[in-house]
């Protein structure tokens, strides 16, 4: 038996009439693809796209009125909008919004990709372009959306290309050339609004510019909540905690994530499938079920893809990995872990929370331990960034990676952003004799500048650590930037014992062994000395077991051949 399948376009009796073994069916036209029946199916809608409700609202009222209530805008006397750009990371759905808009409103929906329209030959670039718009006014009301606008329309005077500011002042003079009474709208999307040429940002082209930006917990709850819908997913399954977990995930990582879990389900039920049978047991398809423990793994293997360039991960350092410190860990708490945990209480009490603090203290004392342990404590990312790393030798690089570091953290949000070695870029200005153009002088303005302007909303708290806090500027460490200064001592007696029990917890540890007697004699010795000599004490009980089994080893090869003899 074969399957054929065909769409009714025609009964006779109309509307409905029954297939029986004499009805006669015609068949003609040309056949059709599953594929596209099945795209105009499953048309996106509003109710398909999570995580960014304001700004569909927004798009919404500019889009929606212009195309079907065009009187109002006559009535009052005012042009409506014309163009909106929609910027944002990759994967947070500028394009899907475009279609569902396109869909809800029964516009007609032309798409332009940017590099697509790009043609070698003269002349052809800008024909494809005005064929786009003559095309949509046609089929209007109508809306085209030109994907990645920063392929065909760059700054001019950034451009040695001669095709590129041809296209850009031809899409000028189509968007100023449409006529009032066309029902026309452009919708735009890019990942780098700043690559534009500014002309086209102007009132009566992209008037509207709309951060289509990284959704926060109820946003990707929405997402996670669209994306499972489908799914059979097990009772342990709580999606409120994996949102909250996955900081820094845009729409397209999130159905990554959900994708993955699935994948990781199948191949826990694969040795009950036998794969050279045709047809799998209903009995493991019935049992088939997404669980947390499947989104858990997912979550291992899935990174924000905003932020994989730069090494943001969740440490799993904690408090128990930490000796001694007990009151810089309170403190911490309340600086850090409190305002993530319990905004509510900062509200209610009008209060801004600390945005930064610095360690300072000898080497070995565990600053950096002490930043990644908080960062874990209320499971935030946590970037790192290394003070020598940022500066490069060509002019205003070094601020741009100032610049960069913080956009990421601010995109990861909550997330601690830790500089180590902070002395090393943040010096007094003024005082560095030989140095170039003014370079670190530049990049301490700039770090200045982001630490101002990081807004109250984002979860974004900024450490510092450094054994010289006498050479810092003073502007970093006044209130507002790093206002809390927390001095990281040398250990007490009470603190030794406690890092040579953090560091020893893992570890076979004989009973003749007094870590009171060896804190005692240890004074002076830092955190990183401690760790030293728990290591070296390891290394040596390592190469005695090993020296013991060598010789058990020869003994009983020596035994056996005196046996034989």
């Amino acid at each position: 038996m074969r399957a054929v399948e065909f769409k009714v376009v025609a009964a006779d009796p109309e509307p409905y009439c029954i297939v029986a073994p004499e009805t006669v069916i015609h068949c003609e036209g040309n056949p059709i693809k599953r594929e596209e029946e099945e795209e105009t199916l499953n048309a996106v809608g509003y109710d398909d796209i999570g995580g960014c409700r304001k700004q569909l609202a927004q798009i919404k009222e500019m889009v929606e009125l212009p195309l079907r209530h065009p009187s109002l805008f006559k009535a009052i006397g005012v042009k409506p909008p014309r163009g909106i750009l929609m910027y944002g990371p990759p994967g947070t759905g500028k394009t899907l919004i475009a279609r569902a808009v396109a869909n809800e409103t029964g516009a007609f929906f032309f798409l332009i990709n940017g590099p697509e329209i790009m043609s070698k030959l003269a002349g052809e670039s800008e024909s494809n372009l005005r064929k786009a718009f003559e095309e949509a006014e046609k089929n209007s009301p109508a809306i085209i959306f030109i994907d990645e606008i920063d392929a065909i329309a760059p700054k001019r005077e950034k451009t040695h290309g001669e095709v590129e500011r041809r296209i850009v002042s031809q899409l000028l003079t189509l968007m100023d050339g449409m006529k009032k009474s066309s029902h026309v709208i452009v919708m735009a999307a890019t990942n780098r609004p700043n690559s534009i040429d500014p002309a086209l940002r102007r009132f009566g082209r992209f008037d509207r510019e709309i951060d289509i930006g990284i959704p926060d917990a109820t946003g990707r709850l929405e997402v996670l909540r669209i994306h499972t819908k489908n799914m059979k997913l097990a009772d342990d399954v709580d999606l409120e905690q994996i949102a909250a977990e996955s900081h820094g995930h845009v729409g397209a990582d999130l159905a990554s994530l959900c994708s993955e879990a699935a994948l990781q389900q199948i191949r826990e039920k694969m040795d009950l499938i036998d794969l050279e049978d045709d047809q799998i047991d209903a009995e493991v398809l019935n049992s088939l079920a997404v669980s947390m423990e499947n989104f858990r793994y997912a979550m291992t293997k899935s990174s924000p893809s905003a932020l994989r360039e730069t090494v943001v991960e969740v440490p799993n350092t904690t408090w128990t990995d930490i000796g001694g410190l007990e009151n810089v860990k309170r403190e911490l708490q309340e600086l850090v872990q409190y305002p993530v945990e319990h905004p509510d209480k900062f509200l209610k009490f009008g209060m801004q929370p600390s945005r930064g603090v610095l360690f300072y203290g000898p080497p070995g004392c565990g600053k950096t331990l002490l930043a990644k342990a908080i960062a874990n404590e209320c499971q935030a990312n946590f970037i790192s960034v290394k003070g020598p790393e940022l500066l490069t030798m060509w002019f205003g690089e070094s601020e741009a990676n100032v610049r960069d570091i913080f956009d990421k953290a601010r995109s990861a949000s909550p997330c601690v952003l830790f500089f180590d070695e902070l002395d090393s870029i943040a010096k007094s200005r003024g005082g560095n004799v030989g140095d170039a153009g003014g370079a670190a002088d530049r990049v301490i303005n700039q770090i200045l500048t982001e630490m101002d302007g990081m807004g109250a909303k984002k979860n974004v708290f900024i450490i510092g650590a450094t054994n010289r806090p006498d050479i810092i500027d003073p502007a970093i460490l006044r209130p507002g930037r790093l206002d809390q200064l927390i001095y990281i001592p040398l250990p007490d007696e009470k603190s030794r014992e406690a890092i040579l029990r953090a560091n020893l917890r893992k570890s076979p540890v004989a009973d003749d062994v007094d870590l009171n007697y060896v804190a005692k004699v240890t004074q002076g010795f830092s955190g990183a000395d401690l760790t030293e000599i728990c290591q070296r004490a390891c290394k040596l009980a390592i190469r005695q077991a090993i020296e013991a089994e060598i010789r058990r080893e020869r003994d009983r090869a020596a035994n056996q051949n005196s046996a034989m003899d």
